[in-house]
């Protein structure tokens, strides 16, 4: 190849804007204080991350900036917010609610209380296009029940759940809210005073800032037990001297967004649903994962009628995209999220994930299309149909 691969992996992540670098930069050269210090170098630092505080709280709709707690990822974020929160919450119970179909790091938290503090757990199905209904979340709740998480936007197929409707359901019970919006932020779709939710995490690498970055944000009043101590930085919430270049970062690639410096949703909307369209009068037999109307505007789930994804790609060095979501790469087993929407283990090793973001072109989607139809029909691809049950959705860890 002469050229780089057509990107079509954007839930994974997202290339780091040049603006968000630009103001980076003088944060890794000469403005390197440590924003503890209580010098010049140490000021210029925290009225730094005071600024991009500001920023990422309006991004998301937090009344007050110090509602913003900056971690190194939604990873760590997630793991701050359930564990932390439900430790806060213990002596008020110790259940926990989630869904089969939540990010791994939400449901390896959720397990960690499980098996080292005694909480027991309820993973609530959901329908054939992903969304969990807030009725079985309230059948779901017990007196017991001291936290509930649920994502906003899901990783692999896109589709966007009820989280006001859940917030109804929890608020007035005391229980607290937590949802995984890495997905939905970065279009500007999360706020968190509309949604009603206690807690939120978020990443900055899915959303064109830089890794190794990303915050929890924590409505005022709400109580956590922080689970990295030390020096008390973030609140005591989260101790360690913080990552002045990457907040930085975090906060001009959250500015862009509301500021209108990007392409609009209609924009990437209108490309994701060109190349689903061509996928679909290219590859007869092909269908789409995910809510047909309420799913992140740049994501598409395509499972292939008789063709394993892996081979396709291996078949197709001119498209990066993935089989799944990327934290299931090295591993054999099917994505829980397919399975928990119906689909047969075959079917899931069967489906691509192609993300649409604001730096694809309409070549470019015209260019994947074809490449991809062209893979899926390889002799090489394509392989013989093991059917199968309907995987059972299982309630509970």
């Amino acid at each position: 190849m002469t050229s780089r691969p057509i990107y079509l992996d954007h839930q994974a992540t997202t290339p780091l804007d040049p603006r968000a670098l630009d103001e980076m930069l003088p944060f890794l050269t000469t403005a390197y204080g440590n924003p503890n210090s209580a010098h010049a170098y140490g000021r210029e630092a925290a009225k730094a991350i005071t600024e991009a505080r500001r920023r990422v709280a309006h991004l998301i709709g937090a009344k007050n900036p110090v509602e913003v707690v900056f971690t190194s990822g939604a990873t760590e974020a997630n793991h701050l917010a359930i564990v932390g929160g439900a430790l806060a919450k213990r002596p008020h119970g110790g259940h926990i609610v989630t869904t089969a179909i939540e990010h791994k790091a939400v449901l390896a938290a959720v397990q960690r209380l499980v098996d080292h503090h005694g909480y027991t757990a309820t993973r609530v199905a959901v329908d054939e296009h992903g969304r969990v209904h807030p009725g079985d979340i309230a059948a779901a709740l017990t007196p017991n029940t001291v936290l509930v998480s649920v994502m906003h936007a899901n990783n692999e197929i896109g589709t966007l759940q009820r989280i006001a409707v859940i917030s109804q359901l929890t608020a007035h019970r005391g229980i607290l809210l937590h949802t995984d919006a890495a997905q939905s932020a970065g279009y500007g779709l999360f706020d968190a005073e509309e949604l009603g939710v206690d807690l939120a995490s978020l990443s900055a690498h899915k959303l064109y800032g830089p890794k190794g970055i990303g915050a929890l944000y924590v409505r005022g009043g709400t109580l956590l037990a922080a689970q990295q101590t030390g020096g008390g930085q973030e609140r005591g919430l989260r101790s360690g001297t913080l990552n002045v270049p990457a907040i930085v970062g975090f906060g001009a690639a959250a500015q862009l967004i509301t500021s209108d410096a990007t392409p609009a949703l209609t924009q990437i909307r209108a490309l994701r649903d060109r190349l689903q369209d061509q996928l679909l009068d290219a590859i007869a037999g092909a269908t789409v994962n995910g809510h047909p109307a309420r799913r992140l505007p740049g994501t598409l789930s395509l499972t292939l009628p008789d063709a394993e994804a892996a081979d396709v790609l291996r078949y197709l060095p001119e498209v990066a995209a993935a089989t799944g979501s990327a934290c299931n790469s090295g591993t054999s087993e099917p994505s829980h999220v397919l399975t928990a929407i119906g689909l047969t283990r075959t079917q899931a090793r069967r489906t691509l994930r192609l993300g649409v973001g604001r730096t694809t072109t309409a070549a470019e989607v015209q260019r994947a299309a074809e490449l991809i139809a062209q893979a899926a029909a390889h002799p090489h691809s394509r392989a013989p149909h093991h059917g199968g049950a309907r995987p059972p959705q299982h309630h509970g860890l």
